[in-house]
C-alpha cells in the first residue's frame, strides 16, 4: 500500500532549542521539507508509536532544528531507535570509515550503524518498532549511500510488516535533469543498489515509491509507504533557491557547487587522478602530477558542456583526519583543473564527467589507469567504460548513454509527485 500525505499547515509551537549554531542566520524559507509538515501537523501521524528512526544531521527544519530533538521533546511520539548511514548519525565519519553502533547519552536512545557489516536492519533490529521514518538529505546521485539505506530499510520494513514514512527533501541539484547511463544490474553494489541511472532527478519520497511500486525489493514485497510530501518545491529548483539551510550531507560534500558537479567528477574516483579528497574543494578540483592541465581545460572550454567554467590549479592532497585519509598523491603537488558552476540549472554534469575523461584520455592515453572494476561500478555499464578505455569521443559516449537512459524515463514518470 501507498499513501501520499500532503498534510494541512498549523501553527508551529516552538519544542526544542535549536541544533544547529547558525540558526540566527537561517533565511525564511519558501519551502517547507516533509519533516517541516510533520512538525506542524504535530506529529499526528506518529503519535502514540514507538518509532524507529533512519536519520542523520541533515534530518533539521527550516529554522535548524533536529527531527529527533523534536520527537523525544513531542510527548507525542517514542523514540525507540536511531538508525545511521554511512557517515553516521553525526555525518562526521570519513567515506568508507565503519561506524559502530552507540547510545545517545542524553536521551539513551541506541544509534544501530546500517553502514559496515550490517547494511539492512535484521528482525531483532526492528523489535518493538511500531513504524520506521526516514529523514536524509541525498544529492541526487546513483552511488551516495543514502538511498541504497533507503532501499534495504524500506526492505526490511516490508519484510516485517512494517509500515514505512519517508519525509521528502529537495533534490538539491533538481529534479528536472536525468542523465545516464542506467546501472547494468551485473554491477549492482552498495554504492548502486538497483538499476537507476546516475543522475536520477529524484526525491527521496519518489524514489522510495518507485522502489516499492516496481517491486524491486526482495522477493517482490511491498510496504506499507507513506511520503509526507514537501510544499512550494518545483522540479526545476535549485537548492540554493529552496531557502532552506544546507547542511553538508557529509564531510565532502561541502556545498551546493560540490553536489552540482558529483554526478560527473566522482568518476575520477575510478581513475588514478585525485578527485580533490584532501582538499578544500573536494570533487571541484582534479589532478594529477602529471597531468597537462592547460591542454585538457582547453579542450574542455572548446567543446564541453556549457554551464561551468574551466581553470587550471594547483594543489597537494592532504591527510584531514575524519574527512580524508589515504588520498590519492597525498602529499604530492598536483597539476589540476577547477570547476565553477555558473548555470547551475542547465548544467548537465555526467555529460562534463565523460567528456573530462575522454580529454584527460586523449592527453594521457599512457599515464591515464582507469580502473575497470571500478569504473564498471560507477558508471554502470560496461560497454561505455570499455568505449572510454578506448578513446571513442566524448559525445558518443553521451549519445550512448542517452540511448541506455530511454527505457527508464517512463519508469520514472509514474511515480513523480512535483
Amino acid at each position: 500500500m501507498i499513501t501520499i500525505r500532503s498534510l494541512t499547515f498549523l501553527a508551529l509551537v516552538p519544542l526544542l532549542s535549536c541544533t544547529s549554531p547558525n540558526n540566527a542566520m537561517t533565511p525564511k524559507s519558501s519551502v517547507r521539507s516533509g519533516l517541516d509538515v510533520l512538525v506542524q501537523e504535530d506529529f499526528a501521524v506518529l503519535t502514540g508509536k514507538r518509532v524507529g528512526f533512519i536519520t542523520n544531521h541533515t534530518a533539521i527544519t527550516a529554522d535548524g532544528r533536529h527531527a529527533a530533538d523534536l520527537m523525544a521533546g513531542s510527548g507525542k511520539v517514542k523514540l525507540t531507535v536511531l538508525f545511521a548511514p554511512e557517515h553516521g548519525i553525526r555525518g562526521t565519519a570519513e567515506a568508507g570509515a565503519t561506524i559502530g553502533d552507540e547510545k545517545d547519552p542524553l536521551m539513551g536512545i541506541p544509534f544501530i550503524s546500517l553502514y559496515g557489516s550490517v547494511n539492512k536492519p535484521t528482525p531483532e533490529m526492528l523489535a518493538g518498532i511500531d513504524i520506521l521514518v526516514f529523514d536524509i538529505q541525498d544529492v541526487g546521485a546513483r552511488f551516495y549511500t543514502y538511498i541504497s539505506t533507503l532501499f534495504l530499510t524500506l526492505e526490511a520494513a516490508a519484510e516485517q510488516g512494517i509500515p514505512y514514512i519517508v519525509l521528502d527533501r529537495p533534490n538539491p541539484i533538481g529534479g528536472h535533469l536525468v542523465e545516464g547511463p542506467v546501472l547494468d544490474a551485473a554491477f549492482k553494489s552498495f554504492v548502486g543498489i538497483h538499476e537507476l541511472p546516475i543522475r536520477h532527478g529524484m526525491t527521496v519520497g519518489e524514489l522510495a515509491m518507485l522502489f516499492n511500486g516496481e517491486k524491486w525489493l526482495k522477493e517482490g514485497v511491498v510496504a506499507d509507504l507513506t511520503v509526507i510530501r514537501m510544499r512550494n518545491w518545483k522540479r526545476e529548483m535549485i537548492f540554493d533557491e529552496t531557502g532552506l539551510p544546507w547542511v553538508k550531507p557529509s564531510p565532502n560534500m561541502i556545498s551546493l557547487q560540490t553536489a552540482l558537479l558529483y554526478p560527473g567528477t566522482c568518476l575520477i574516483e575510478g581513475s588514478n587522478l585525485s578527485e580533490g579528497r584532501g582538499t578544500g574543494r573536494p570533487f571541484e578540483q582534479i589532478g594529477a602530477p602529471w597531468l597537462d592541465a592547460a591542454a585538457v581545460a582547453a579542450d574542455l572550454r572548446a567543446t564541453g558542456p556549457a554551464g561551468v567554467e574551466v581553470d587550471t590549479v594547483s594543489f597537494m592532497p592532504q591527510d584531514l583526519p575524519g574527512v580524508a585519509t589515504n588520498n590519492k598523491h597525498d602529499g604530492v603537488l598536483c597539476r589540476g583543473l577547477f570547476f565553477n558552476v555558473v548555470e547551475p540549472r542547465e548544467f548537465h554534469s555526467v555529460r562534463f564527467g565523460l567528456h573530462l575523461l575522454a580529454a584527460i584520455r586523449k592527453h594521457h592515453a599512457d599515464v591515464l589507469v582507469m580502473r575497470q572494476a571500478s569504473m564498471q561500478r560507477l558508471l554502470g555499464d560496461a560497454a561505455i567504460v570499455a568505449a572510454l578505455q578506448q578513446g571513442v569521443a566524448a559525445d558518443d559516449l553521451w549519445r550512448q548513454a542517452e540511448a541506455d537512459l530511454q527505457p527508464f524515463l517512463p519508469i520514472r514518470e509514474k511515480y513523480l509527485l512535483y
